[in-house]
Parts: C-alpha cells; sequence; structure tokens
C-alpha cells in the first residue's frame, strides 16, 4: 500500500464543504479548493469532485443525521458565481487505474443513495439549490436530492455529458435516476445524455430534469420556502431546543502492516493466501435499555460505535487492500449480549438516535452487498452470529458452522432476532433471510418460529440457514480447501458471479444502479474508445479530438 485513503474526517478539517445549521434547516455549500486534491497531478477546477470532496460530503450527511438532529431538510448548494458542480474531476479520472475509477463510482453512488435512504427512513429531506452549470455527477448529486430548484438566468444549465464528452457513461446512478426517479421520457433523456451542452429553463422543468425553475431575484426566498415546507412533513425531532445530538468523535483505529483495529472491529491480513480476516465483537460491558442510558452512552454506545467501526474498515478494504480478495467474517462474543442489543433496538426503533443508528447499520451492511470480494462466514466457537450480526453471515456468498458433536456445549450457536425480518432491507428491498429462500414463505416462516431459540449447526443445516456443517475433524481441512480455491479462480469472473448470485431477486432502482456499474460501465471503462491513447477520457481538454473504433460490439 503505497497510498493510504482515509475515509475519517471532520468539519474543521473539510476543504470543499461548509456545513451551516439554521433551526430546521441545514446548508450543504459546496467550494472545492482546486489545489487540494486527494492525490496529485490534477486541479480540481470549477467545482470538480474527487474522492475526497465525496469523503467530505458523506462525513458532512452522517454529522446531520446525529448531531443535528433537530434538522429535518438540507439545502445543497455551491458557493461558486454561476457553477454548481461540474461533475466528477475529469483529469482525475483520466490519471486514475481502473480500480481507482470503479471504487471511486461505488463510493459516490453509496453516498448519493444515502441522501435518498434518510429521505425514505429518518424523515432527512434534500434540496438541490442549483445555482449555476450543473453538469455530470453534480446533476447526479442533485438527482439524488428530494427536489432540484433551477435558476433561470439563461444561462444556468443540467447536463449529462459523459457520453459525448468522454466516452462513458454517468457513473453515479444518472441514467437510471432519469428513468426511474424522474421518469423522464425516454427520447427526452436521449438527447438529454447525448447533448453536451445541457437544457435550461424551462424546458428542463417540462422534461422532468428539475422540479422548479426560478428566477435569480427569488431564487434564495424560493429555496428556503420549499426547505421550511419539507421540513414540515418531516418526523424528525420536532424543534432544537432540549434535544442534544451526538458528537462524532474520532474512531480509536490502529493500522500496521497486518492488520487493522479498533474496539468492536478488527482486520487480520494474511498477503500471501490474499485473504483477511475481519472479526466483529460483540459488547463486552453491560449496555443500557432506556433512551436515558442510550443518550448518556452517545457515540460509545456499542450499536452505534461498532457499526462505525465496520463502516470505515469495509471502507478501508475495498479501496486500500485491493489484492486481498477474500474477506473471511468472523464474530467474537457473548450470544445473549447481542441479542439483549437487538431487544434495546427493537424497543426503542422510533427513537431518533436508534432510528439513526438503525440506518447506518442498514447502510454499512448493504456495503457487503456490493464489495467486490469473495466473503466467506466461518461460524467457530465463541462466535456470536446472531440477529444483527448475523446479517453479516447472511451477506456472505458461503457461511461454514462447526458442529461440535462429542462436545455440544462448546458448539457455536446462531439465532435470528425480529431485526432479521426487514429492519435490514438489502438495496433490493428484501431482507436477507427473505432473499435467501427467493421470498418463499413457508421456508422464511420456519426460521421465524425459531425466534427466542439458539440453533447449532444441524438445527441451521435443516433450516437453509448455513451452507456447510463440517465436524471439528473436517472442519480446518474443508474451509482451507474452500478458502485455496476461491484464489485460484479469476478476480473478474468472481466479481460478475457474485454481483448476479447476491441480487437474485427484486429489481429495483438500486440495483439497477449497482448493476449497471459492475457491468457496463466497468466494460466501458476499460474500452479503447474511453482510456485508450486516442480515448475521449484520455485526451480531454487537450484540444485533440476522440478517434473511436465504430465497431459495435
Amino acid at each position: 500500500m503505497s497510498f493510504v485513503v482515509d475515509y475519517e474526517t471532520a468539519p474543521d478539517r473539510y476543504k470543499h464543504w461548509t456545513l451551516s445549521v439554521d433551526g430546521v434547516v441545514a446548508t450543504l455549500t459546496m467550494n472545492v479548493n482546486e489545489d487540494a486534491g486527494l492525490k496529485e497531478g490534477y486541479k480540481l477546477k470549477l467545482n470538480s469532485y474527487d474522492l475526497g470532496v465525496d469523503i467530505e460530503l458523506n462525513d458532512a450527511v452522517q454529522r446531520i443525521r446525529f448531531e443535528h438532529p433537530g434538522v429535518r431538510s438540507v439545502v445543497i448548494t455551491s458557493a461558486r458565481d454561476r457553477i454548481f458542480c461540474s461533475g466528477a474531476n475529469i483529469f482525475m479520472l483520466g490519471k486514475s487505474t481502473h480500480a481507482w475509477k470503479v471504487n471511486f463510482c461505488k463510493f459516490t453512488n453509496e453516498t448519493r443513495n444515502g441522501l435518498e435512504d434518510s429521505s425514505r427512513n429518518s424523515g432527512l429531506k434534500f434540496i438541490a439549490a442549483v445555482n449555476g452549470a450543473c453538469a455530470g455527477g453534480g446533476y447526479e448529486l442533485a438527482a439524488a436530492c428530494d427536489e432540484i430548484i433551477l435558476v433561470d438566468d439563461r444561462s444556468s444549465s443540467v447536463s449529462l455529458p459523459e457520453v459525448p464528452l468522454l466516452g462513458v457513461l454517468p457513473g453515479t446512478g444518472g441514467l437510471t435516476r432519469l428513468t426511474d426517479k424522474r421518469r423522464v421520457r425516454h427520447d427526452h433523456a436521449d438527447i438529454f445524455c447525448t447533448t453536451s451542452e445541457g437544457v435550461r429553463g424551462q424546458r428542463a422543468k417540462d422534461w422532468k430534469l428539475v422540479d422548479h425553475v426560478v428566477k435569480p431575484a427569488q431564487f434564495g426566498a424560493f429555496v428556503q420556502e420549499r426547505a421550511r415546507v419539507l421540513a414540515a412533513g418531516s418526523d424528525r425531532p420536532a424543534g432544537v431546543g432540549g434535544v442534544s445530538g451526538v458528537t462524532l468523535t474520532p474512531l480509536n483505529k490502529s493500522v500496521s502492516a497486518d492488520a487493522v483495529t479498533y474496539e468492536f472491529v478488527s482486520a487480520t491480513i494474511d498477503r500471501e493466501a490474499r485473504n483477511a480476516v475481519l472479526t466483529v465483537h460483540a459488547p463486552r460491558a453491560t449496555q443500557p435499555t432506556d433512551i436515558a442510558g442510550i443518550e448518556a452512552a452517545g457515540v460509545h454506545w456499542w450499536p452505534l460505535q461498532m457499526v462505525r467501526e465496520l463502516d470505515n474498515l469495509i471502507l478501508h478494504m475495498r479501496t486500500n487492500e485491493l489484492d486481498i480478495g477474500t474477506w473471511l467474517l468472523k464474530t467474537q462474543g457473548d450470544v445473549q449480549a447481542v441479542l439483549a442489543a437487538d431487544a434495546v433496538l427493537a424497543a426503542h426503533k422510533d427513537h431518533w438516535l436508534v432510528r439513526e443508528t438503525i440506518g447506518m447499520l442498514r447502510r454499512t451492511l448493504a456495503r457487503f452487498d456490493v464489495s467486490s470480494r469473495s466473503m466467506f462466514a466461518l461460524i467457530e466457537e465463541g462466535s456470536c452470529f446472531v440477529g444483527t450480526l448475523l446479517e453479516i453471515a447472511l451477506a456472505a456468498d458461503r457461511i461454514y458452522m462447526l458442529a461440535l458433536p462429542d462436545t455440544p456445549e462448546q458448539a457455536p450457536r446462531i439465532a435470528v432476532s425480529e431485526l432479521n425480518f426487514g429492519t435490514y432491507p438489502m438495496v433490493t428491498g428484501q431482507s436477507r433471510i427473505a432473499r435467501r429462500f427467493y421470498d418463499e414463505a413457508a421456508e422464511i416462516d420456519a426460521v421465524r418460529t425459531t425466534i427466542g431459540s439458539t440453533l447449532d449447526a444441524a438445527q441451521a443445516m435443516v433450516l437453509g440457514l448455513v451452507t456447510a456443517d463440517p465436524d471439528d475433524l473436517d472442519w480446518a481441512d474443508e474451509t482451507r480447501m474452500a478458502i485455496e480455491e476461491r484464489a485460484s479462480m479469476s478476480p473478474d469472473a468472481l466479481t460478475g458471479l457474485e454481483a448476479n448470485l447476491r441480487f437474485n431477486g427484486r429489481e429495483t432502482m438500486e440495483t439497477r444502479i449497482f448493476g449497471r456499474l459492475t457491468a457496463w460501465q466497468n466494460w466501458i471503462f476499460i474500452r479503447p474508445n474511453a482510456v485508450g491513447e486516442r480515448g475521449a477520457l484520455k485526451i480531454y481538454g487537450t484540444g485533440n479530438k476522440a478517434q473511436f473504433d465504430l465497431d459495435r460490439v
């Protein structure tokens, strides 16, 4: 690892965003420092962004969720005159490796999907106040908001110019949101996506590309009016007086050559075998059971601290450990402590802090689903794959559970809780149990009837919850052979295989976004028409014209 990306930041370290709060409305103002790119070799001109800009955006939205519970709507706008956002920095993309481009697109997709997730589930509404030119990823950010308000100044426009200018697709869900979310007619969308200058004014509204078009003199007041209207319909805590947020303090994280360690989460890396063991620990101390205790624990409340650490670890491993193709998922600790934490989450799910914690758990678990890594869950002695932590195993490609028929008192056990049946849906909208059984009611109900019980390997096999149950004589050899076999296969083929099998049923806007990123954009990003020596992405800005291989494939 020569260059390590750190996904942790804080407002006093922001280089590109300003967060301000006025009552129930927060404003995120984009003012990209063109000389503060995450890597060297490009300038972030015209409010274009790289991964560093989006890391700050993700952090800012997290802080609104947890530190400002009285905020009910968020305005995203720009401090630049006549420029909202020109999208992902083209020179950064042109200089980046294929893996960097794809991981960048994946993270930006997750961040934008997170805006929509908070709107659906947490009552936090978003408005894009487009006060200037809005292109590519800038429009994709706007499209992730609940409303887009475009200034009608005869020059400001929205556009998705990736196809004509760069020979690639809008990589952050742009095409999908046009059709699935905004329901732009396909012929209008075809023109929009092949016209580099974009669409402005009333036509943008008529084509459903924006929701409102407002003259400059009325723009600021109209934005605030819409923000207040959306805030009035939110069920976030009413008023900001008396509702204290939770400060997201820095994580206690240690990174060494072959390990990443937090208090409740860790990863140990075997570089020769190209795998890593990711372990999540149960609570080690008694956890609060009432709201007063949860609020007092704050950022150190186990579900919140654990998920913050897990989220950071997944992002670290995905970006910084590209050669580590297999993640071996483990848990350690007291089964009953995890089930007790689940009971508290379920009992207080309507309280804003519990709801936001559940939301972060939901979004973090979804990162497993779309990570291009093979994942095997290993349920061994001392494991606590129960309730919320069982979701980690259910996200895996295979689940191996140790059977100890001669010493059943030492055998690992798993258990479901109510939270496994819809609290943490995948981007398909299904629970992982429903996905596992293709929504077959009888099989799902059979699992549901075990709530309140713990299951050994034989019982888990009968219910279909695990892949294999080797005993202690076969465990080491069977798991070793499976892991070694996986490491011998083509990573490209495995990425395609896993993405197809993990999303085996329903289609949603989000599954299409990630599916198209995995298949279409992944392929287009390696084609000479985009990244060859005369490809559009490579020569953009040089004054030369791209040379395309005109064969259709």
